[in-house]
């Protein structure tokens, strides 16, 4: 942004400070004794959201620290397990000639490779459902994720995603997203996100398909490694964070915090259209959203800052989210006096980094 533009953020935030002065040193003190606290819990899927991974770097994709790879099964969403497969599926396998184990957990790899051939062999969609759901429960197992990909089970589930039904895509997309909570597996799904991307943006809104699809994106952008593959579904991301539901909103900020914890995805995302956005930052909203609405323009601003080059495209559009942001001071600094009086410590917090990082 230009220096009179710079000076127009300075200038609205000056009120603010003043006024909000005191309350914001105690958060500030709060913050650093956290981080001294708690760096090594950072960047684990834990009992709190400011720990929970979402993004390339450490916690929230703030401090630009690369967790190590080993720590992704612990950083990323999977869906629920399973106990044992119901008396439906049972029934089916057995007449497949399968005698699996009631615990996913319990499943060897002769059980895993019929599994994949099964799959491989029928078009039978309530099969194909059946067998995905036990794949997907077995995949929210470390060693279960190697041993499906290692028998070239990886290729198998994605080829799912190509069934016209509805709920097979459903459960492959489940499917995926427990097998994606590896590196290595990472590697060879990374073929699926443009599909993916396509299906999450033809689903009907809020729907589970919808749903499943950006978990499968949210632990896929866990690191910087396949953003550029998402960069053309920003606006679909921006969207559905307008219309969607609490539930869906929440799910597609996972991945757009992640998005922009990448200083190389600034600028995409800051020419994005989301004359919304503003709207969000609201004592009204729902923690869950409100916490990654307020940290997605907390990393933006922070590597705006830093990279003038994505300040300087003066043909923008009045509602990019460069523009709504940093294009309406006032109204920015309004919004962020009043959530300083918000009745939860994380958002408190949380305004006053971005605060910091305006400054």
């Amino acid at each position: 942004m230009r220096d009179s533009g710079g000076a127009v953020v300075r200038t609205g935030l000056v009120g603010l400070m003043v006024g909000a002065g005191v309350c914001y040193c105690i958060y500030r003190v709060t913050a650093r004794k956290r981080k001294n606290q708690g760096t090594a819990a950072a960047g684990t899927e834990g009992e709190t959201l400011q720990k929970e991974r979402e993004g390339g770097a450490a916690p929230w994709g703030t401090h630009g620290e690369v967790a190590p790879e080993g720590s992704l099964l612990q950083r990323v969403s999977g869906i629920s397990v399973l106990s044992s497969t119901d008396q439906k599926d049972s029934s089916s396998f057995q007449q497949a000639g399968m005698d699996l184990p009631k615990s996913p957990h319990g499943l060897e790899m002769h059980h895993i490779q019929k599994l994949i051939h099964l799959l491989e062999s029928t078009e039978d969609p309530s099969i194909q459902e059946q067998v995905l759901v036990t794949l997907s429960n077995s995949a929210a197992f470390s060693v279960n994720q190697d041993i499906i990909r290692n028998v070239g089970g990886l290729s198998v589930v994605g080829k799912m995603l190509s069934v016209p039904v509805t709920n097979v895509k459903e459960k492959a997309l489940n499917a995926l997203n427990n097998l994606s909570m590896n590196i290595k597996n990472q590697e060879e799904l990374k073929i699926y996100i443009t599909k993916v991307c396509e299906e999450m943006d033809s689903s009907p809104l809020n729907s589970e398909l919808q749903l499943a699809g950006l978990r499968f994106l949210t632990n896929m952008s866990v690191t910087n490694a396949y953003h550029s593959t998402m960069t053309s579904s920003i606006q679909c991301f921006l969207q559905l964070l307008s219309e969607g539901n609490e539930r869906t909103q929440v799910q597609v900020l996972k991945v757009l915090v992640n998005l922009s914890a990448n200083p190389t995805m600034t600028e995409h995302l800051v020419n994005a259209q989301a004359p919304f956005l503003l709207s969000l930052f609201d004592s009204c909203i729902h923690k869950d959203v409100l916490l990654r609405v307020l940290m997605f323009a907390t990393n933006l601003t922070k590597y705006m800052k830093k990279d003038k080059r994505a300040t300087l495209h003066d043909q923008h559009s009045e509602d990019s989210i460069l523009s709504v942001l940093w294009g309406n001071s006032t109204l920015c600094a309004q919004k962020l006096a009043s959530l300083l009086y918000h009745q939860d410590t994380e958002v408190k917090e949380q305004v006053a980094e971005l605060i910091m990082q305006q400054c």
